[in-house]
């Protein structure tokens, strides 16, 4: 198993499509065998799931995440296990446990802060990124 952790000073990063590093650890034998931090060399979620497909990455932990980013996972046979935060590689050792706490229904943060007072309902606002 391939691992990535959105990673920002040994914490999960919390807005997938603003990664700018992950870490990315190697799994056998429910074990740790190589860890490391790499840059994503791209901005946006359409940049950095190519990025985890190119790096053979099958699962990915991380904190907040949209809907459109969502799809290219699952389009891309990526498992998520969103809505994590903490230390990066206590969750990778949790996963590996079996005993990782996520959020199935994890969605991007940042929309809860951009319609006001406005009641938020998904596809009422036109920003493409919630779907259920």
């Amino acid at each position: 198993m391939k691992v990535a952790v959105t990673y920002n000073n040994n914490e999960i990063f919390q807005h997938f499509g603003h990664s700018e590093q992950f870490k990315i650890y190697d799994i056998e034998d429910n074990k740790i065998i190589n860890s490391e931090v790499v840059n994503t060399q791209g901005a946006g979620h359409g940049a950095i799931v190519q990025f985890l497909v190119n790096n053979n990455i099958d699962t990915l932990i991380c904190g907040g995440i949209g809907g459109g980013a969502q799809n290219a996972l699952a389009e891309n046979n990526i498992k998520l296990f969103g809505g994590v935060s903490g230390n990066a590689d206590e969750a990778v050792n949790a996963l590996i446990s079996g005993n990782l706490e996520f959020n199935p229904n994890v969605r991007c943060s940042h929309h809860d802060h951009e319609h006001g007072n406005e009641q938020h309902t998904c596809g009422s606002h036109g920003c493409g990124k919630c779907h259920h």
